[in-house]
């Protein structure tokens, strides 16, 4: 229900700033680069790619709403112990593939530096097939995070540099401990309307 109501908020503010021109739309692509804190998991930062759209939903000359719909593959390498104790066969790296929808707050401080943050909800679409192979399903369809970065824009260009912490537990296998995922995002974007 609330899901609704968000949709049918941005499709309304959409539709009011497509009659007074504040609306922008365009595209993106980018490297995702992620890490699952977990005994389970490797220290560093694993990089994937991320690629979909967004709209710029000007509120005032300062503010606005920026949604956005993203395709994102993620690459996390295992531990020993990711394999050890769940039980786990020829698994060194797990990829898992997200359908990611961030609703960020833009704030201009300039023509050409704005600061955003917001929220992002993931939705996973496929997972690695050893682990389906393994007969688990490790990883929640779910994962909710907050995000927080920058944006310099270039007439109809802009680069983008994010941080994202996760809020929710990944782990859908037991309860031995929690995933919680990191990540940076950072890429390019260019304006088509």
């Amino acid at each position: 229900m609330k899901l609704k109501a968000i949709a049918l908020s941005l499709l309304f503010a959409a539709a009011t700033s497509m009659s007074y021109g504040q609306l922008q739309l365009g595209f993106k692509a980018g490297a995702d680069i992620n890490k699952l804190d977990g005994q389970a998991f490797s220290d560093g930062f694993s990089f994937g790619y991320q690629l979909g759209g967004f709209a710029t939903i000007k509120l005032s000359n300062k503010i606005s709403i920026q949604p956005e719909v993203m395709f994102s593959q993620v690459n996390i390498d295992t531990s020993d112990q990711f394999r050890d104790i769940y039980s786990f066969e020829r698994i060194s790296e797990v990829q898992l593939k997200y359908l990611k929808i961030p609703i960020l707050l833009n704030l201009n401080l300039s023509k050409i530096f704005t600061l955003q943050v917001g929220p992002q909800f993931g939705i996973l679409i496929d997972q690695n097939v050893n682990l389906v192979n393994n007969g688990k399903e490790a990883f929640k369809s779910g994962d909710f995070s907050m995000l927080a970065g920058a944006q310099l824009n270039f007439s109809k260009f802009h680069i983008y540099g994010r941080y994202g912490i996760g809020l929710s537990n990944l782990n859908d296998i037991d309860n031995r401990e929690d995933w919680k995922n990191q990540q940076i995002q950072l890429g390019v974007g260019i304006r088509i309307l």
